[in-house]
């Protein structure tokens, strides 16, 4: 039998696996878009331009230019000068959300912080969770709906909060919101919630990208006879952002999400001692987990317990952001101490 920190040393191996898929699939859909472009427009000249540059680079790698893999090395290079800037504007937009991006998630779900004297109950469940854990007390809110949901956001262990919905709050037993506190500690003390943010905020980036793209094929580029033919290149690279945003991105993001949703569940048991109030609790809030103003929000879906959307939006997509409750409660119901 797999013992907890079997579980989560599978899934924190998974994840890391998963993470190094993002720039290796975007690197490889943008450079075979680029080499595709070339050979379309089928200009050894063209293509030449973008590798004669580099011949030093070459001669060095023992690399000789052929007209079998002009185009090959023609779209490298192309991608490749663009790294710096993509790199750049990655960055920036990552510090922005690095410093906002927990504020903006509390505000899509309309959290309001939660007072000691107004639940003493809950905030002394959230400090003992946390002393058991290990890690600073996180700042508390609540989520105005009926619905059983609770997510974990902030950049690190010292500027984190829990969001618990009124919901979860009134219709759990106080062991198994223990154990649904605990998972969402699991994602801070693991730093999911960082991990979250970068995901989200690199797609973001990319889509920006492939939108500022699709802009800039509006206007002229150059006066140069060569104009028409970047403008294909630059259509290719935005063509393969878009594939990579809507479908190869959501596939990996998919199995990052149910990687952390069970390394979560395994260390919130191993938190508490108690696997089975944290099954009991996911099996009550299978029931109801629909935050509707949250309806409309797919990236934050990946934070909360259970996807907070429409049940035929969440639960039927082959994209599901969660793993089936049903496997976590038997995950959970077999583990070990």
């Amino acid at each position: 039998m797999k013992t907890i920190y079997d579980h989560i040393a599978a899934n924190n191996r998974k994840t890391w696996l998963l993470l190094l898929l993002f720039p290796t699939a975007l690197s490889i859909l943008t450079i075979l878009a680029t080499v595709l472009a070339f050979y379309a427009m089928g200009d050894l000249r063209f293509a030449a331009q973008f590798v004669a540059p580099h011949q030093e680079f070459l001669l060095s790698h023992n690399i000789t230019i052929t007209t079998g893999n002009v185009y090959w090395l023609a779209g490298w290079f192309f991608i490749s000068s663009y790294l710096p800037f993509v790199f750049g504007v990655a960055i920036i937009w990552m510090l922005i959300s690095y410093f906002c991006g927990d504020t903006m998630m509390l505000s899509f779900a309309r959290a309001l912080p939660l007072q000691k004297q107004e639940n003493p109950q809950v905030y002394r469940l959230v400090e003992n969770v946390a002393i058991a854990a290990g890690l600073p007390m996180p700042k508390i809110y609540i989520v105005d709906d009926e619905s059983l949901n609770a997510f974990a956001t902030g950049r690190d262990p010292k500027h984190a909060s829990i969001a618990l919905t009124t919901g979860i709050i009134n219709k759990l037993e106080p062991l198994e919101l223990e154990g649904v506190i605990a998972h969402e500690m699991a994602h801070i003390g693991n730093r999911d919630i960082r991990l979250n943010m970068m995901i989200i905020t690199g797609l973001s980036v990319f889509a920006f990208l492939a939108e500022m793209i699709g802009r800039s094929l509006r206007y002229p580029i150059s006066n140069n006879k060569d104009s028409g033919k970047i403008k294909i290149l630059l259509l290719a690279v935005m063509l393969a952002l878009i594939v990579f945003n809507f479908f190869v991105a959501p596939i990996i993001q998919m199995a990052i999400s149910r990687a952390r949703e069970y390394a979560a569940d395994a260390t919130g048991a191993l938190i508490t001692r108690n696997p089975r109030a944290l099954a009991s609790a996911l099996k009550k809030i299978s029931s109801d987990a629909r935050v509707e103003i949250l309806d409309g929000k797919k990236t934050m879906s990946t934070a909360c317990i259970a996807d907070p959307r429409e049940p035929k939006v969440a639960f039927q997509s082959m994209l599901a952001t969660h793993p089936p409750i049903r496997t976590r409660i038997k995950r959970l119901m077999e583990m070990g101490g």
